[in-house]
């Protein structure tokens, strides 16, 4: 396998879980209310081995999982990212003690896991946290302050924080917590919010964790986040791709189909040039996300900059592919229902959350110069 071709089973496995996801998950999303974690259809990816499955494999697996779910069914694709968003720190960074109690309903879909990073003044700048974890004098701490936009808050059932142990240290003054949905002072609000998943804000007063809650080092929570989203970035563009090729699908056929001046659309060839470009584009998306996977799952030293370039490209890339398609299918995209109305409300929110297309290419310039910094021959650590 390279970074550019899937083999046969990996291709056999994407059409399977695109069939999984129409058949056994779409009927439980509709089923759904917007705004609101779906616990049913968390419980059916957990069933069907797909959230065990966060934790047991790479990158690369995670894209293509996120890809092909995309396609048929952004709900489950989204519950299912949520889940190994959430939950990653505990898998990664977490005691024996705390992967033995929580890993398993997440990985069963029986407990709903949320990533509290973002908050109402430091969202695309997280080294800015302004939550405050106070020493309480027996070893543990005090939580005080908020959170905003958090995806499956406040419904979830436990919570990856991050909150400052140290003021005034920046990022070095960061450390993660686990904190169960249930802790006295834990409160929360949810959000009415463009795109349909549940989205909150959640309110800590004086919440109370203890050494036991630390995921990693006392701060060194920064490097948990940052780490966690290396992983997931990429991730966030496969499922800019997915949305990317469903929206390409249905103009394929609707363009095929369609007629106009004395013909179908795809005769037309200011049509069928757009056409090639929302395939071109989606392609080379898919092509840089996949890259960008097997890169971390090598380990190479230029994840950083690979994972933004993938998560910038696809995000933009998705965007300007749904919105030619909405204006190729002219009004009717724009009623509530069609595919491409819930496509252009889904998409726009990737281009903002787990760092903004603006801090992606801050990362990537930053990365850039190190390297064109670094003497010749030097090793990056």
């Amino acid at each position: 396998m390279t970074a550019f071709s899937l083999d046969p089973g990996q291709t056999a496995w994407c059409a399977e879980l695109r069939a999984l996801a129409g058949q056994q998950l779409r009927p439980l999303a509709d089923k759904g209310e917007p705004g609101h974690v779906n616990r049913p259809l968390v419980a059916a990816l957990g069933r069907l081995g797909l959230l065990s499955r966060l934790f047991s494999s790479g990158a690369l697996d995670l894209c293509l999982m996120r890809e092909s779910l995309a396609q048929v069914c952004t709900e489950a694709e989204t519950a299912l990212a949520l889940q190994g968003l959430g939950a990653h720190p505990v898998h990664a960074y977490g005691t024996a003690a705390q992967r033995a109690r929580w890993l398993p309903g997440v990985t069963d879909g029986d407990a709903v896991a949320a990533f509290a990073l973002s908050e109402p003044g430091a969202g695309s700048d997280a080294a800015a946290l302004a939550l405050r974890a106070d020493e309480d004098g027996t070893g543990g701490w005090r939580l005080t302050g908020e959170k905003c936009w958090i995806s499956n808050a406040p419904e979830a059932d436990l919570y990856t924080v991050f909150a400052r142990t140290t003021p005034g240290a920046g990022a070095r003054g960061v450390t993660a917590f686990l904190v169960p949905a249930d802790r006295p002072g834990l409160t929360g609000t949810p959000l009415d919010m463009l795109s349909p998943h549940p989205i909150g804000a959640l309110a800590f007063d004086a919440v109370p964790v203890t050494a036991d809650d630390v995921l990693g080092e006392p701060g060194h929570g920064f490097r948990v986040a940052m780490n966690t989203l290396n992983l997931f970035r990429p991730s966030v563009g496969a499922f800019a791709v997915g949305m990317a090729q469903a929206a390409l699908d249905a103009t394929l056929a609707h363009t095929s189909r369609r007629e106009a001046f004395g013909g179908p659309l795809k005769d037309l060839q200011t049509v069928a040039h757009q056409v090639a470009e929302m395939a071109l584009r989606t392609e080379a998306a898919r092509l840089m996300v996949y890259a960008a996977a097997a890169a971390h799952d090598e380990g190479a030293q230029d994840v950083p900059r690979r994972a933004a370039m993938a998560k910038l490209l696809a995000t933009e890339t998705a965007q300007y592919v749904v919105d030619t398609a909405v204006q190729l299918h002219g009004a009717r995209a724009l009623r509530r229902g069609h595919l491409l109305e819930h496509l252009y409300r889904e998409v726009r929110a990737p281009r903002i959350y787990e760092g903004a297309s603006e801090v992606q290419r801050a990362i990537i310039a930053k990365e850039l110069y190190r390297t064109a910094e670094r003497p010749e021959g030097a090793v990056s650590r």
